[in-house]
């Protein structure tokens, strides 16, 4: 079921949304050669801390850490450990936070240092692209199948490939909640969009092939052909004539 939001529930998850925007603007200046990505999530828990909210992931369906940080070839949740990042390297850090029962869902991939592949510069750059480009057809009157085309249709013209086996979704009370929300699809197919949808939109993007598998921590999604994946995403909402960017 949809759970359409009130004008303060949309309030809430801003509230929401803004704590893990400021985490992910506050971790950036950290991410460097050196650094171990369990450090990385202490700084974030203690922070999400401070903002009188909680780590929206620690503890859910048993994820044992705040941040997700998946690296180079993983595409999303990587669990925090003693790995020192490498000069490089990509990371996408997903994080969320808890505020007044309403969660906030907000993801960025960020380089490792000053010298990244060009590969990877063009594969963020695509990334974010789509993210937008979702973004921008999630209003009201369009259908989640809108959402997904737009996305698959960009990614796929410059040659890489969408993720299907991992899809965004609703956002509210609950950090998962209908409808899902995937990167692929057909135009003016799936739910129609109304004001008051809330949703994650979080295109996975690979520089190989779309297939993923999952590692034996049973969290951490990996490309099958080890080549580069990136991620971003903005939770949002629907409104009567616009789009408010509750991460942004």
């Amino acid at each position: 079921m949809i759970y359409l939001k009130n004008n303060s529930e949309i309030e809430k998850l801003y509230y929401a949304g803004q704590i893990v925007k400021e985490t992910l603007l506050m971790l950036e200046e950290h991410i460097v050669p050196g650094v171990k990505t369990i450090e990385l999530d202490k700084m974030a828990e203690e922070f999400i801390l401070s903002k009188n909210s909680k780590p929206g992931f620690k503890g859910l369906y048993g994820y044992p850490a705040t941040l997700c940080t998946s690296i180079d070839d993983e595409v999303v949740h990587g669990i925090p450990n003693d790995r020192v990042l490498e000069e490089g390297q990509i990371i996408g850090i997903d994080v969320g936070s808890i505020y007044e029962d309403y969660y906030g869902d907000h993801a960025k991939t960020f380089c490792v240092g000053d010298k990244i592949s060009q590969e990877k510069n063009e594969l963020l750059k695509v990334t974010k692209e789509c993210l937008y480009i979702g973004i921008d057809q999630a209003k009201p009157n369009n259908r989640i199948g809108d959402i997904g085309f737009s996305i698959q249709k960009h990614a796929e013209s410059l040659g890489y490939s969408v993720v299907r086996d991992l899809v965004g979704h609703g956002i509210g009370k609950k950090l998962h909640e209908d409808p899902q929300v995937p990167n692929f699809g057909n135009k003016a197919t799936g739910v129609l969009i109304e004001p008051g949808m809330c949703l994650a939109i979080e295109p996975m993007i690979n520089c190989g092939s779309s297939e993923v598998y999952t590692k034996n921590d049973n969290w951490t999604v990996c490309t099958k052909d080890e080549k580069p994946s990136a991620h971003f995403e903005h939770s949002i909402a629907v409104l009567e004539k616009d789009i408010k960017i509750l991460s942004g």
